[in-house]
């Protein structure tokens, strides 16, 4: 107790003896408490930093290549493992380090075979734990990754049964992107009955199978996507020529799903893969700003394949409400009016003005900020799909924006009508701009067909070599 507080007391010695000795007593209690308290804070300290540093490694899994090969190497373990641990547990300490050594014998002589037997763990997002030199299905070689969503990664293997190279899309061990896989194998079968020799431009699936919960589908390999392409190239937009081979052959491919009765619903420049990525480097003699590089990136071979079919639709089935990348997402599906093929036609003219400029057309992630650009590049949304959707962005049919807020602003000096973002006052520059302009109506019913779209102006100047011709006739492939 503070001094102050302190009584004196005249009682008798043993009093005074039994004073102090209880006194000692409770301070002993009292440090003893304290001990207990500090050990109890120290251990919920440490409890709540593990859970910190469990949830730091889930958010950065990814990692640089040296962590993931940590990583690797710290939680691979074999589909036994679990029955090893149970052993360990309750086995003398000299028995374990017995059983240590035992093991790292083992992991010796293992890892000097030529192969090795892969892990069928998985990390906290579902993504499959492997390593350069895995084999699955006793078949492919896992020789690198390529890249990774949200589905899974995909990476470039060998075929051990004819040495070919093919793309593996290994897919996460989770119930709604296993059963997205089964759809997309759905299509992709279908798919290839109806065009066995792929001469429609949609990648070509070559094996599937299911790997301990990851579904797995075997494609042929092909270079960077366009979108790639373009970053790596600090976004200096591709040349006229290209923009119109490379929409040439999406309309076309599009078109094919189309007549099946199918809608992709995730076009974009991602999806979108040049069958080979290799290029020149040149001299970039019309260089807008003068911080642009001077080199360039050409790519040699405009030729590109179709991929992704996780989302794809047929008209009998269930849509989804909301479908298609944000800056791609066609108007009637941020409104929720329904939609159907249409919307991969407007999702195709947003990639065309980025193929041609090099930058997003809608760069945005709120859906009223989204329709506010489409307003200052497009003009009004019509008055009947403001007064059909359910969605309260309108008041009185006329979009809710307040022009003078800090998005206000942002919108109006970012975008701009369409027609003013062409480059160049020719003719060519000029039809494109027009094929753009029917793409991007906002009425579904009068938007341009991808049907129409192949016989527009802007495609008269496709080289002969570079044309597709369509000699069958369509079947449903459907059902």
């Amino acid at each position: 107790m503070p001094r102050s507080r302190r009584k004196h007391s005249r009682s008798r010695s043993r009093s005074r003896s039994y004073s102090r000795s209880r006194s000692r007593s409770t301070r002993s209690q009292s440090r003893h408490r304290d001990v207990k308290r500090r050990r109890h804070d120290s251990s919920d300290a440490y409890s709540k930093y593990s859970n910190e540093r469990h949830q730091r490694s889930r958010l950065h899994e990814r990692g640089t290549s040296a962590e993931r090969r940590y990583k690797r190497s710290h939680h691979r373990r074999s589909p036994s493992s679990d029955h090893h641990r149970e052993k360990r547990r309750h086995h003398h300490h000299h028995h374990n380090r017995h059983h240590s050594r035992h093991r790292r014998r083992q992991r010796r002589s293992y890892s000097s075979q030529s192969s090795r037997a892969p892990s069928v763990e998985d990390d906290g997002d579902g993504h499959l734990i492997y390593r350069q030199g895995d084999i699955l299905q006793d078949r492919y070689n896992i020789l690198a990754t390529l890249g990774e969503g949200t589905f899974g990664k995909v990476v470039k293997v060998k075929d051990l049964t004819n040495d070919n190279i093919m793309a593996l899309k290994i897919i996460k061990n989770v119930d709604k992107y296993r059963e997205a896989a089964k759809l997309e194998i759905n299509v992709l079968e279908k798919l290839a009955e109806k065009d066995p020799d792929s001469k429609h431009l949609c990648v070509k699936m070559l094996d599937w199978f299911d790997y301990h919960g990851h579904m797995c589908i075997a494609f042929e390999m092909l270079g960077l996507s366009v979108f790639d392409f373009l970053k790596d190239n600090n976004y200096q937009p591709y040349t006229l020529e290209q923009v119109r081979h490379i929409s040439y052959q999406l309309c076309y491919s599009v078109k094919f799903l189309h007549d099946n009765r199918l809608t992709h619903t995730d076009l974009k420049p991602e999806n979108i893969l040049f069958v080979n990525s290799d290029y020149d480097v040149i001299y970039n003699s019309k260089r807008f700003d003068p911080f642009q590089k001077k080199e360039v990136k050409r790519i040699k071979n405009t030729d590109v394949r179709l991929i992704d079919f996780g989302s794809a639709t047929f008209d009998h089935e269930h849509h989804s409400t909301i479908v298609s990348t944000r800056h791609y997402r066609a108007p009637e599906v941020i409104l929720e009016l329904g939609w159907a093929q249409p919307c991969d036609v407007w999702s195709i003219g947003c990639i065309m003005f980025e193929l041609y400029l090099g930058i997003t057309l809608f760069q945005t992630h709120d859906n009223r900020e989204h329709l506010a650009m489409m307003e200052r590049i497009l003009g009004p949304i019509p008055y009947r799909m403001a007064r059909k959707t359910k969605v309260k962005y309108f008041y009185h049919g006329k979009l809710d924006w307040d022009e003078k807020n800090s998005a206000g602003r942002y919108v109006r000096d970012n975008c701009k009508p369409l027609m003013r973002y062409i480059n160049e006052e020719d003719e060519d520059h000029k039809q494109l701009f027009d094929l753009i302009s029917r793409m991007l109506d906002y009425e579904p019913s009068s938007r341009i067909t991808l049907a129409e779209a192949l016989t527009h102006p802007f495609f008269d100047k496709i080289p002969l070599h570079q044309t597709l011709f369509s000699r069958e006739r369509s079947h449903s492939i459907s059902r």
